[in-house]
């Protein structure tokens, strides 16, 4: 059995007030349209056309990986307008799922129980409803005195009476595409808005004598669009809460889930343990057996196993297996720690190799460095990596002590199991197995009287 989408995402979303169309707004760290496009997929159809108006090169190129055939709307004349653009690029022999692109909340086992509906009831055309408690805003389901669909009428075209019916179209439907494409041609514009409104292709089906039905949707949540950035909160607010859920199910403990914040693509192992107030976001992996939090944001990174991570910002960093990081730890782009590092309070590390059971336990900057294995930086060390134009490496080989406030002014190599002097300001190659002291001498002058306070 052959089954197509088509998505309709060509609108610019007036409300959203943004120059960003509003299916590229993102929700838990992917954009509103993802999540539709998601749920087609894992609901079993592979065939999905995305209908594109506003901004469409932003939106093709957003989903450029995502294997969909893009249709353009050049003119947003209404959603029946839409999906006639779709004709040639749908199998005419398919199933087709019609659904809107600011729809995230919908769930892939939603689609498949319409489909699955639609072929039972040997329908043409299937109409997903809900019931509302406030149905301000969406087109209401009128039904026959048998309870069967009589007609579909938007909220600017109601009367009060058709007003007061909390029955709502969702905007999801299930077609025969042959069937649909055939009448759409006979839709007119005679609405309040002027368009081309998918909802009069029912009318005309009814007429026509072919069997329409209604399934109704027991979670209403799915169906909620996005329209203004009060929307987009509450989307993002349900989408973060599944995501939480499930990786608890899987065995990671989050405590106080409504205080964290994991985008949809992360991924934790087990009996991690994420600590109140933590955002993680991006492509970020975290292994098993590993504490994260409080107070932490990490972005696009790798995180090993048995890590710790206290109150620290962790951006673009790949983190091996038994590393300490924190508290006040900076980790930028391209940190590279090895197993067993420690990364103490107040460091910074960017675009830096840190050896394995390395340790930078505070106060310090290593920036374009190259650390060896077992490497003791003192507290208050820099490495001076920009002379005002360029940046320089600096290397510490394997056993390198650091004495406390060293500066060491790149480009410089320091030997294997060499030492710097605590306040020396290193400018030049040390040989392994070496004390490097740079020091002016201490002077004592005497005062001539005693100091005024």
């Amino acid at each position: 059995m052959n089954h197509s989408a088509v998505i309709l995402a060509a609108g610019k979303g007036v409300r959203m007030r943004s120059q960003i169309p509003k299916v590229l707004h993102l929700v838990a760290g992917k954009p509103i349209v993802w999540y539709v496009v998601n749920a087609v997929r894992e609901a079993g159809i592979n065939d999905i056309n995305l209908v594109v108006g506003y901004g469409r090169e932003k939106v093709e190129k957003a989903l450029a990986g995502e294997n969909l055939r893009f249709v353009i709307q050049e003119q947003q004349l209404g959603t029946g307008h839409a999906l006639m653009q779709a004709q040639q690029s749908v199998n005419p022999d398919s199933t087709l799922i019609v659904l809107a692109g600011d729809t995230p909340l919908l769930q892939a086992e939603t689609i498949k129980k319409l489909l699955d509906y639609h072929h039972q009831q040997e329908a043409q055309a299937t109409v997903l409803s809900a019931i509302l408690t406030e149905p301000y805003g969406y087109g209401r389901i009128i039904r026959e005195a048998d309870n069967g669909l009589k007609y579909i009428v938007e909220e600017k075209d109601a009367s009060p009476e058709e007003k007061l019916v909390t029955e709502i179209n969702t905007g999801v439907y299930c077609f025969e595409a042959k069937t649909v494409f055939s009448t759409l041609s006979k839709i007119r514009t005679n609405n309040a808005q002027g368009e081309y409104y998918l909802t009069d292709v029912f009318p005309i089906l009814k007429r026509e004598g072919h069997k329409i039905a209604v399934l109704a949707i027991e979670e209403a949540e799915q169906i909620h669009g996005i329209n203004d950035r009060v929307q987009l909160a509450q989307a993002e607010n349900i989408i973060r809460r599944r995501h939480n859920q499930e990786l608890m199910r899987k065995g990671v403990t989050i405590m106080a889930p409504d205080t964290v914040f994991i985008d949809r693509q992360v991924d934790i192992g087990m009996d991690t343990i994420i600590y109140p107030y933590t955002c993680i976001e991006g492509e970020t992996r975290i292994g098993q057996n590993c504490i994260i939090g409080p107070y932490t944001r990490i972005n696009d990174s790798t995180i090993g196993n048995n890590v710790v991570i206290e109150s620290s910002r962790i951006n673009g960093a790949q983190i091996a297996d038994n590393c300490n990081i924190g508290p006040f730890a900076y980790l930028r782009p391209e940190a590279h720690l090895h197993e067993g590092v420690k990364v103490g309070d107040f460091v910074e590390i960017k675009k830096s190799e840190i050896g394995e059971g390395s340790k930078v336990p505070h106060l310090s900057y290593i920036g374009d460095a190259l650390l060896g294995k077992g490497v003791n930086i003192g507290a208050g060390t820099i490495t001076c990596n920009y002379d005002g134009k360029n940046k320089h490496q600096t290397i510490l080989k394997d056993g390198v002590f650091i004495g406390s406030n060293t500066n060491l002014v790149a480009p410089v190599t320091i030997g294997e199991d060499s030492v710097t002097g605590a306040g020396s300001t290193i400018t030049r190659d040390v040989p392994a197995y070496s004390l490097a002291v740079e020091r002016a001498e201490q002077k004592n002058v005497k005062y001539n009287k005693k100091r005024k306070d």
